[in-house]
């Protein structure tokens, strides 16, 4: 595991280092070829320099985001944001249903906005046309 993310996990609750652990897990698995790295002081991972997953504490749940997850057109995730964000929270590992999560992780990588040129542009995002990882 990448020693930051490590970290990150470590200084978690019981309750909530089971959540990122599982999370971690799975998403490194099914993101082989992805970069991932703590970035704005939580684990994320990235393709080709550009956000599509990752997760963060807050007060009372583990937030799981998809960058693009506005796009994916599934029902349990919430939009977050103005852009194409969306999110699940999760209070206990137990919520985590890891065929929903690989799912939701092929299609981060099928269907991308372009977050990694957004100040670039204006605030502009536009779609990608992604290749196979």
């Amino acid at each position: 595991m990448n020693q930051e993310i490590q970290n990150y996990n470590d200084s978690q609750t019981e309750s909530d280092k089971a959540i990122c652990d599982i999370l971690y897990k799975i998403i490194n698995q099914n993101l082989a070829g992805a970069e991932n790295k703590i970035w704005h002081a939580h684990p994320v991972w990235f393709l080709d320099g550009n956000p599509i997953a990752g997760y963060s504490k807050l007060k009372n749940s583990v937030r799981l985001l998809f960058w693009s997850g506005q796009s994916f057109d599934e029902e349990k995730l919430q939009n977050e944001g103005s852009f194409k964000a969306a999110e699940i929270r999760y209070t206990d590992s137990d919520q985590i249903n890891e065929e929903d999560l690989k799912r939701w992780l092929k299609k981060s990588i099928e269907i991308q906005w372009d977050y990694k040129n957004l100040i670039k542009r204006k605030g502009v995002l536009i779609r990608l046309m992604t290749k196979p990882y």
